[in-house]
């Protein structure tokens, strides 16, 4: 004999009831994909997490499975941020090193001490390890310790600068996401 499904009385009646509970494909792939583009905009300050590919990504499946011109327009919006930002972060970043005459030799031991200082203390250790690392191979290579950190934190500061145009770029493409997630489900 089967139950009238509206008749369910007690706290679990609204999961009974699948009337009220109307999650879709879209539903899901949204909220992951909102999930997914919040650990890529924190990537993008915290270089361990995966940062704007993960947003772009984000945006081709939720595209996938929405499956509109609106969704589409929106992953083509996003994936042009993403790139911009990452590209802008990029340029001047690299033009700013070069300016300085910073090698990447010492970058890399930055690099190699950042993921180093990130295991020693979690987190802000890759920091601590970058410019630990990046001070210690510029003043082996200058010479002197003064001239060092003076390259060292112009190297920070390109960075720093990256880091803000791809976290601004990376921003607006999520504004694009969140825009186009309310058209998604207010014109459905």
């Amino acid at each position: 004999m089967r139950q009238d499904r509206s008749s369910c009385r007690g706290p679990l009646a609204p999961l009974i009831r699948m009337e009220l509970l109307i999650v879709t494909a879209d539903v899901i792939v949204t909220v992951l994909a909102g999930l997914a583009m919040f650990v890529g905009i924190v990537g993008i300050v915290v270089p361990v997490l995966p940062g704007s590919a993960t947003i772009a990504v984000s945006a081709l499946v939720w595209a996938i499975v929405v499956g509109t011109g609106t969704g589409w327009t929106a992953f083509a919006a996003i994936t042009v941020l993403v790139a911009l930002g990452m590209a802008a972060g990029w340029v001047l970043t690299g033009r700013r090193l070069k300016e300085r005459g910073i090698p990447n030799r010492s970058l890399l031991v930055g690099g190699i001490l950042a993921v180093v200082g990130f295991f020693v203390v979690p987190v802000i250790g890759l920091l601590l390890g970058f410019v630990g690392g990046l001070w210690a191979a510029e003043w082996q290579r200058l010479g002197d310790a003064r001239k060092a950190w003076d390259t060292s934190w112009a190297a920070i500061k390109a960075a720093g600068i990256g880091i803000l145009i791809e976290f601004g770029c990376a921003a607006l493409a999520l504004a694009v996401f969140a825009g186009t997630v309310i058209h998604h489900f207010v014109a459905a």
